[in-house]
């Protein structure tokens, strides 16, 4: 029962981890948008989109049965 439990918690602290991971990873990327250029910024935001998008689309082919 106590490994169950020391499992849970280490489950729970390593999604902690990511999360704050991510957080600090989004600060840094705020924070670099906040000094370049705003058409910069649009063109870089429509790469990614563009990216997500089409990541987006092979990833639901793929998991389409055939």
């Amino acid at each position: 029962m106590t490994t169950e439990r020391y499992s849970v918690v280490a489950q729970r602290g390593s999604a902690v981890l990511v999360l704050v991971a991510a957080l600090l990873l989004l600060g840094i990327v705020l924070g670099a948008v906040a000094h370049i250029p705003l058409p910069l910024t649009l063109a870089a935001a429509t790469v990614i989109g563009c990216w997500l998008l089409i990541f987006a689309v092979r990833e639901r082919a793929s998991r389409r049965p055939r």
